[in-house]
């Protein structure tokens, strides 16, 4: 797919096409790469997403305008829409990712898409680039249900741990692996009252703590 067929797709026609290039280079293969506009298109995704949950449910609350939030902006979601529009096919990355079917890595496709829209917010503004959301997103936020919202593993081992009076868990990161543009965290979950130890991996603190939240709610259920 060529990057007129990628506008289609977007619904959205760049004035300079230059910015459409730099969203779909990954770092890999230039010095001049999407990073900043993945950057921007990040901070703008997560207020643009936050205003169409305010104006479509004005009568729940922050804390779970914060959880709808989180269960849309996310790498699962941002890859899925990549997948959506095709996009692995559109990219252009390095010999070592095209190797390693770079394409298909999940992280790569969730940054392109905040970078398509850092791209759009500084190409058509503003309005542009939240029409360019309301499209990416339409479905997601159409069948999204304020009365079901998916809490994080960490609030849920919390909650789970606080409910049987046990402390909650410390969280420590134990190994920091990769340079400053591509680490791998390890961090540790540990509840002392119950010795439970686990480990999660992730390309961010975050992510890392998440997953061993995860894993100790798993061994919490055995």
């Amino acid at each position: 797919m060529n990057q007129q067929d990628l506008s289609k797709r977007l619904v959205y026609s760049f004035v300079n096409i230059n910015l459409l290039t730099q969203a779909l280079t990954h770092r890999s293969f230039s010095a001049q790469n999407n990073e900043r506009l993945e950057f921007l298109g990040d901070g703008a995704l997560n207020f643009m997403i936050a205003h169409q949950l305010y104006q479509r449910f004005p009568t729940i609350s922050e804390g779970d305008l914060s959880r709808l939030r989180a269960q849309l902006v996310k790498e699962s979601t941002l890859c899925e829409i990549a997948i959506s529009l095709d996009l692995g096919n559109t990219l252009m990355l390095g010999e070592g990712e095209l190797k390693s079917a770079g394409w298909r890595r999940p992280s790569i496709l969730a940054d392109a898409v905040e970078a398509l829209i850092g791209a759009v917010y500084l190409d058509g503004g503003f309005a542009a680039a939240e029409g360019l959301v309301a499209h990416l997103f339409a479905n997601k936020l159409n069948t999204i249900d304020p009365k079901v919202i998916d809490k994080d593993p960490k609030s849920l081992l919390q909650e789970l741990l606080q409910g049987k009076k046990i402390a909650v868990p410390e969280y420590t990161v134990t190994h920091l692996d990769g340079e400053a543009h591509a680490q791998v965290f390890i961090v540790e979950c540990w509840i002392e009252k119950l010795n439970i130890r686990t480990d999660g991996e992730g390309t961010s603190r975050r992510i890392a703590e998440q997953q061993a939240a995860q894993l100790a709610l798993e061994k919490l259920k055995k």
